[in-house]
């Protein structure tokens, strides 16, 4: 069985596209997309975070002072996190943040998402969305008739002009499909996708 996903054209002719029921038609499992969103955003945390312990800091080979008799407390290093230069007490250091989600969640956390966008009428095909030059005013007069704000723009590759035309529009992405993540799905207010790059996703989701 297949669905159809709307068409929008600034030529006046527009043709609905059919897809798939096994990728656009599934249930929205909210548990499996919190998963795969919190998954992406936290690989994408650098981890770089780097503090010194009491073994990383300089000094503390000898005995500060003597045990007893300066009426001072006790120590034995200069090293200890008490100190004002001393060591940090846990102290962070570099680590990664990924989780671990196999690549069958994954593939059905996006279509989850795809077949939700699908059912909220929030994706759209459209053929004609590349701009002829790299101008930014030819492609906000594509994009002008579609009431969005945050606007996806998947396409079968990534074309020069519409990388340019659309870099300094704020809210507005292009990706092709191996680069769509779940995080840029979710946010967007509009999914454009061109047919060859709906395809493309099927494949890739099938």
């Amino acid at each position: 069985m297949s669905l159809q996903i709307p068409a929008i054209s600034n030529q006046g002719t527009s043709q609905a596209l059919d897809v798939s029921e096994l990728v656009f038609g599934q249930d929205f499992n909210e548990t499996l997309v919190h998963q795969l969103v919190v998954k992406y955003m936290a690989a994408a945390r650098a981890g770089t975070k780097a503090q010194k312990n009491r073994a990383a800091v300089s000094g503390g080979g000898a005995k500060p002072f003597r045990q007893k008799g300066t009426g001072r407390a006790r120590a034995g290093t200069t090293r200890s996190p008490i100190w004002r230069t001393g060591g940090v007490n846990f102290a962070a250091q570099p680590r990664s943040f990924d989780q671990k989600l196999n690549k069958k969640m994954y593939k059905a956390g996006i279509r989850s998402i795809f077949s939700e966008l699908l059912r909220q009428d929030r994706i759209a095909v459209c053929d004609d969305i590349m701009p002829s030059s790299p101008k930014t005013k030819e492609f906000l007069a594509k994009i002008k008739d579609i009431d969005a704000k945050r606007i996806l723009v998947v396409t079968e590759e990534l074309n020069e002009n519409l990388i340019l035309a659309a870099r300094n529009l704020p809210y507005i992405a292009v990706v092709t499909p191996t680069s769509v993540d779940p995080v840029s799905l979710v946010s967007a207010d509009k999914v454009i996708a061109t047919t060859a790059a709906l395809k493309q996703i099927e494949e890739r989701l099938a």
